[in-house]
C-alpha cells in the first residue's frame, strides 16, 4: 500500500468507527471517511439492512480493498433485534452493490464480531471515539446493552437515518430507523450524545449527473463510485429527483466538517408500536412534550461543500495522496 505523510494536509485526525450496510450510498460514505484525509477510521463494522448480512460483509471488504483501506472489519448482526429483516433490494439490488461487478475482496474480515470489536476498540482507544453508523443501529443497540461501559467511551454518535418529514420506508419512517425501530430507540435513550442526519437533509445532498461524469473521470475509484451511482440513481429518478442524495455520506461529512449542516438541539422519540407509524423519529421542535433534547436534528446542508468533500476524497484517493488505513498510534 502506498503511504503519504498528510500531516500538513489535514492535522489531528478524529478517531471514528464505522457501521454500514453497504449499499451504494454507504460505499461512498467509506470513500470519503477513507479519502477525506480528517478521520482516523480505527474499523468498519457491517449490518444487515441495504442486504443481507452476508453480502453486507462482503460489499465492505470489497469497497476496503478497491481503496486498499487496511482496517478491521467485524460482521454484525444479520437481523433486527426483534423483527424480520427487509431488504431495500428494490434501491440496492440483489447484492446491495449491484449495477457492476465489485472487485473480489482481497481483504478478510475480523476474527471479532462487530460487538466485540466495538467494545474491544472503545476500551481501548486512549481517547473518545466517534461511531457513525450509516445503517440500522442493531450492532450499536446490542453493544450499549450488553457492555453499558463503553458509552463513557463515545465522543458521540453521528448516524444517517430518521426523518422530522416524510420518510421513505413509509409515510412517516425513514429506512434504517424502520428496519429495526427498537435498536433505534436504545440508542436515542443511551444518553450519548447524537447528531441525526436524516431525510430532511440528506434528501438536498444531491450528486447531480455532471457531478458523477466528473467522478468518471478522476481514476479507478471514481470510475467505480460513478458506476454505483449510475445504477442507484435509477429508483431516484423514477420518483422526480433531479439528482441522486447520497445519503449516509453526508453523516461522514458531518464528523470532520460540522458546518455541512445545520442542527438544532432537540427531544427525539422513537416509535415501535404505531399502525402507521412505526418507525418514525418523532422530533419535538417545539418543546411541547417538556422532555429533555437528546440529539441534534440536522435541518439545513451545504450541498456544495457536501459534494466538493465526495469530490476531493475520491480524487485523494485516485491520486493515491492518502496513508494507509490502519489506525494511527494515538
Amino acid at each position: 500500500m502506498r503511504e503519504m505523510d498528510l500531516a500538513s494536509r489535514t492535522g489531528p485526525r478524529i478517531p471514528v468507527i464505522i457501521d454500514c450496510d453497504p449499499g451504494h450510498d454507504d460505499a461512498i460514505a467509506l470513500m470519503l471517511a477513507f479519502g477525506c484525509g480528517r478521520l482516523n477510521v480505527l474499523g468498519v463494522t457491517t449490518v444487515a439492512g441495504n442486504t443481507t448480512g452476508e453480502n453486507a460483509l462482503r460489499n465492505a471488504l470489497a469497497v476496503l480493498s478497491l481503496i486498499r483501506a487496511a482496517v478491521p472489519v467485524g460482521r454484525g448482526a444479520d437481523s433486527p433485534m426483534l423483527r424480520p429483516l427487509e431488504t431495500a433490494r428494490d434501491v440496492h439490488g440483489e447484492s446491495g452493490l449491484e449495477g457492476l461487478s465489485a472487485p473480489r475482496p482481497e481483504l478478510r474480515g475480523s476474527d471479532l464480531t462487530a460487538v466485540e470489536f466495538l467494545s474491544s476498540a472503545l476500551r481501548q482507544s486512549p481517547v473518545k471515539v466517534t461511531l457513525v453508523p450509516t445503517g440500522p443501529l442493531t450492532n450499536i443497540a446490542i453493544a450499549f446493552l450488553a457492555f453499558p461501559d463503553i458509552r463513557a467511551k463515545i465522543e458521540r454518535v453521528v448516524l444517517m437515518g430518521g426523518a422530522a418529514g416524510e420518510g421513505n420506508r413509509t409515510p412517516s419512517a425513514e429506512f434504517n430507523i424502520m428496519t429495526d425501530p427498537e435498536a433505534a430507540r436504545v440508542v436515542f435513550e443511551s444518553g450519548v450524545p447524537i447528531t441525526m442526519v436524516g431525510l430532511d437533509v440528506t434528501h438536498k445532498a444531491l450528486i447531480y449527473p455532471r457531478e458523477v461524469e466528473a467522478l468518471r473521470e478522476s481514476g479507478r475509484v471514481g470510475a467505480f463510485a460513478a458506476g454505483l451511482l449510475d445504477f442507484y440513481s435509477r429508483s431516484y429518478r423514477s420518483k422526480g429527483f433531479e439528482g441522486n442524495p447520497v445519503h449516509d455520506a453526508l453523516a461522514v461529512a458531518a464528523v470532520f466538517d460540522e458546518g455541512v449542516i445545520t442542527t438544532r438541539h432537540v427531544r427525539v422519540d422513537i416509535e415501535t408500536r404505531g399502525e402507521f407509524t412505526a418507525g418514525r423519529t418523532v422530533v419535538d421542535f417545539g418543546g411541547v412534550t417538556g422532555r429533555p433534547p437528546n440529539a441534534r436534528v440536522a435541518v439545513g446542508v451545504d450541498r456544495d461543500r457536501f459534494i466538493a468533500h465526495i469530490m476531493n476524497a475520491i480524487a485523494a484517493l485516485d491520486a493515491g495522496v492518502w496513508r494507509d488505513a490502519r489506525p494511527d498510534r494515538m
